[in-house]
């Protein structure tokens, strides 16, 4: 699976919530393998990315994460 496959099944689920809502990346892996574990770190990775070059919002605790943020994180639509 391609950086360009991840961050358009990253795009797509963040365009599919409601204002106000998150979801985590675990979701979207789910949604794209039966083996999903492995595609977590891409996933963090390319959504942090996304989040610095403003296409989506990275949260942590309902905050902005860092840049290296440490535990579950949360992807939303950019406020």
């Amino acid at each position: 699976m391609t950086d360009d496959d991840l961050r358009g099944a990253i795009l797509a689920q963040v365009a599919r919530l409601r204002p106000g809502t998150t979801c985590c990346p675990s979701q979207i892996a789910r949604d794209l393998a039966t083996d999903w574990r492995p595609l977590m770190d891409p996933l963090r990775r390319l959504a942090l990315q996304m989040a610095v070059e403003g296409d989506i919002a990275v949260l942590q605790k309902g905050r902005p994460a860092g840049p290296d943020p440490r535990g579950p994180i949360r992807l939303a639509q950019r406020g």
